[in-house]
């Protein structure tokens, strides 16, 4: 090596992309962020937020991604077309799941064994998820699974899959209804689909989702239209 010059050791590349969905969780992202696993790149899609996030985050090392069409779908995409690292993770920023725990949710994945891994809750007090929540969700995983035929009991936020596959669903949905399209296209492409029990945690601040039962409302309407787009009634 010539005299005077030094060799940088080149950035890391990601095992794992996570995706994280963000609107207004200044709280919580600090929280969320320390927990990352080594290997998994956090990819933080703000989606308007008005309390700081976006520059937090980025004060956190993540890299930053703004969303401005408004909807959980369209900042789950964004953060999808985002990431490069084979494996893309998707995880609420809440502070409601566990990112230590996005290994176990992966690791399927990376080894072959599945295509698809979804995080099933499992609630750790009794305000984790409220009863019009949880009810909604258990009535939509039922007929996910008339319609699909998956085994799977609940439609957790914590997923994993290949990123080439996820793209290639093409997935339209830019609402609530994101994460349910994606186990519909998904089973609907002989996708082997596998879930793991995750702890399900006391959100930070105000849920604008599940938290709410107006939100409650708008998801499942989402989701309905999901479904019945599919062929199925809903």
């Amino acid at each position: 090596m010539p005299s005077g010059t030094h060799s940088e050791t080149p950035p890391a590349v990601p095992r794992v992309d996570v995706v994280l969905p963000c609107l207004d969780e200044a709280d919580a992202l600090p929280w969320v962020l320390a927990r990352m696993p080594a290997g998994y790149r956090p990819i933080v899609v703000d989606n308007g937020s008005r309390d700081g996030s976006a520059e937090l985050a980025r004060s956190f090392g993540a890299h930053v991604v703004v969303e401005e069409r408004r909807g959980f779908g369209a900042a789950c995409h964004a953060g999808l077309l985002a990431a490069t690292a084979p494996v893309v993770c998707f995880c609420d920023c809440d502070a409601s799941l566990d990112p230590g725990q996005l290994p176990e949710v992966a690791d399927p994945v990376l080894a072959g064994a599945a295509d698809l891994v979804l995080g099933r809750r499992r609630p750790q007090t009794l305000g984790s998820w409220p009863p019009h929540a949880r009810l909604a969700n258990a009535v939509l995983a039922r007929r996910l699974r008339g319609r699909t035929g998956a085994r799977l009991r609940d439609l957790g936020p914590m997923r994993a899959a290949r990123r080439v596959d996820l793209l290639a669903l093409e997935v339209v949905d830019r609402r609530s209804g994101y994460p349910l399209e994606t186990v519909v296209r998904a089973a609907d492409a002989g996708w082997r689909i596998a879930e793991v029990d995750v702890r399900y945690l006391p959100r930070s601040g105000r849920s604008k989702v599940t938290g709410t039962v107006r939100g409650t409302v708008t998801a499942v309407r989402d989701m309905s239209a999901v479904l019945a787009r599919a062929g199925r009634p809903a």
